[in-house]
This record gives C-alpha cells, structure tokens and sequence, in this order.
C-alpha cells in the first residue's frame, strides 16, 4: 500500500522558516518525481516544488522561488520542503505526493498522496 507521511507544519510568524518532511512506503519512491502541493480555503491545490528521482530537476512555482527549496533523501525514502522567508500567502494546508512520470512538473501526474499538513504564516 503506497503511504506518504507529512510532517514539520506549524505556526510561524511571518519571515519565518519550517521544514516539511515527507516519509514515503517503501517502494513507491523509486525512479519517480515527488512533489510539494498546498491548498489554501477556497482555492484549487496548486503544485509548489517538484523534484525528479536524481534530483537534477526541479519545479518551483514562481510565487516561492528563491524561498523554497525542495531535495530528497532516496536512501531515506523522504523528500523535504525547506521553506524560507515565509509569507502569510504561504498559509495553506501542504501535501506531499507522487508522480506517475519522472518529469517533475506535470502536476496533472501526481497520483498519490498524502494527508496534508497545515502550514499557518502570521503576518
């Protein structure tokens, strides 16, 4: 049963740094891109950073480049969010999932996911 775990959310004042973590079933990893999307109230989920197996392509929404950083650890299984300068339009509730390709930034790809965990940005 593929399984990808959240976590590393929380309340952080604006300016603010927090990693989300996602730990992934054992062979679900392998050779596919990961990615981080969020979900604010009231809009669509949105795909924020993706990474490729190797991890020598990235994706980036524009709206957290130069802020986000995304890597991966295969040996662990676990792909992180390294989220930096944090605005309140960050606010939004952050899924980890995985793709059905390699390509990293084919957001309609991503078929697994996980169960979110909830990002709060003060301002």
């Amino acid at each position: 049963q593929v399984q990808l775990v959240e976590s590393g959310g929380g309340l952080v004042q604006a300016g603010g740094s927090l990693r989300l973590s996602c730990a992934a079933s054992r062979g679900i990893f392998d050779r596919l891109a990961m990615g981080w999307f969020r979900q604010a109230p009231g809009k669509e989920r949105d795909l924020v950073a993706a990474i490729n197996w190797i991890g020598s392509s990235t994706y980036y929404a524009d709206s957290v480049k130069g802020r986000f950083t995304i890597s991966r650890d295969n040996a662990k299984n676990t792909v992180y969010l390294q989220m930096n300068s944090l605005k309140a339009e960050d606010t939004a509730v952050y899924y980890c999932a995985r793709s059905r390709t390699t390509a990293p930034d084919r957001a309609s790809e991503y078929v697994y996911w996980g169960q979110g965990t909830q990002v709060t940005v003060s301002s």
